[in-house]
């Protein structure tokens, strides 16, 4: 395996302990420093783990002991991150979405091909065992050729239970630039990359309460649409359905079906690395469950790192971040303008993921 690769976290909030049960557990990575804005929250982050350094973020960036920086800022600061680590000479890794705005994200993908050093993005959810075991169906044609897919978010709004959700209503924010990465990750690990897309978007009302913490009952302003449907136009021909929505209570739809000629199959939740994955051929009388067969097993937010220890694009990479984001943000322009939009973009499709426990997986 050769040495361990050297992780700072800059940002730890509440998502940063998921990535630290993550490499705690991988001896592929080691934590060697914690940086915040806020030096308490950064010591108190460190705290159970000897001899990691919780600095300032310039601190951080110029340590010569990190060799990548795991980024998990709100999305408004992961460019300007982004950048500084890159321009230290160190790989990224940041929180989703690679950037604020897709034009931020051009400039890190830029900065980091002429530094030499790699980008890669979450979600990683997507190497798991449940989007991974999806796609190894499509790709043995359990289903035949793939046609659709519908994808479906629907929650009354984060501000129920996050004390400060104010990053959620903002550009950067909303439904789809929040939750989205999950879906359309997933949607082009099954199915490839997004050539075109048409979409429609609204927002219910003009401000928020905060349900929860000291500022229980505060109302912050949205200034992002809060519902967003449209198609995504695959390259390969395939139509994906999205719905992504704050202002809904419920559904009852499936987080992601995907339609083949000659079966459909139920995709467990993007958001979480495992979950049931079930087939329904053409004659059968119900959906059956298939057997685990690629992914990391018991994987969490971090597991992809892992690929920093090859030299190849991560899987959980810049590039498809970077489509990703573009995907998004040229639903939001369609959604606005009335008009089918190209996606400037595109990316390759990820490579797959063998089943295996990514505590014991070689370099990849």
């Amino acid at each position: 395996m050769g040495q361990p690769l050297n992780v700072g976290i800059v940002g730890c909030g509440a998502i940063s302990a998921q990535y630290l049960t993550t490499i705690d557990r991988l001896p592929q990575v080691r934590l060697v420093a914690v940086a915040d804005l806020d030096l308490d929250r950064a010591r108190e982050a460190a705290r159970p783990y000897p001899g990691v350094a919780a600095t300032g973020v310039a601190e951080l960036l110029a340590d010569p002991g990190v060799d990548v920086v795991l980024n998990l800022t709100v999305p408004a600061a992961h460019a300007d991150v982004a950048l500084r680590a890159i321009a230290a000479g160190k790989d990224v890794y940041c929180e989703k979405p690679l950037a604020a705005t897709g034009e931020e994200a051009r400039r890190v993908l830029e900065a980091a091909r002429a530094a030499g050093v790699r980008v890669g993005c979450a979600p990683d959810t997507v190497l798991g065992t449940g989007t991974q075991t999806a796609r190894q169906a499509i790709d043995d044609g359990l289903i035949g050729r793939p046609v659709a897919a519908m994808a479906t978010m629907v929650t009354p709004g984060h501000e129920r239970w996050h004390p400060n959700p104010d990053f959620y209503y903002v550009p950067g924010g909303g439904p789809l630039l929040d939750m989205g990465p999950y879906y359309v990750s997933s949607l082009v690990t099954l199915l490839g990359p997004v050539a075109s897309v048409i979409g429609a978007a609204s927002r219910t009302r003009a401000k928020r309460t905060i349900g929860s913490g000291p500022r229980q009952g505060e109302e912050i302003p949205v200034t992002v649409d809060t519902h967003v449907t449209g198609v995504l136009v695959h390259e390969s021909g395939a139509l994906s359905t999205l719905v992504m929505s704050f202002d809904a209570v419920d559904t009852r739809a499936p987080n992601i079906e995907v339609h083949g000629e000659r079966g459909s199959l139920v995709v467990p939740d993007p958001n979480r690395f495992d979950g049931d994955v079930l087939l329904t051929r053409l004659g059968d009388d119900g959906p059956r469950e298939l057997p685990v067969s690629a992914g990391y097993a018991g994987a969490g937010r971090g597991v992809g790192l892992i690929d920093f220890l090859a030299d190849r694009e991560p899987r959980a990479g810049g590039t498809l971040a970077f489509h990703v984001l573009d995907v998004m943000e040229s639903l939001l322009a369609s959604a606005h303008t009335g008009r089918s939009l190209d996606v400037g973009s595109t990316c390759e499709r990820p490579r797959p993921v063998a089943l295996g426990d990514p505590a014991a997986a070689d370099r990849p």
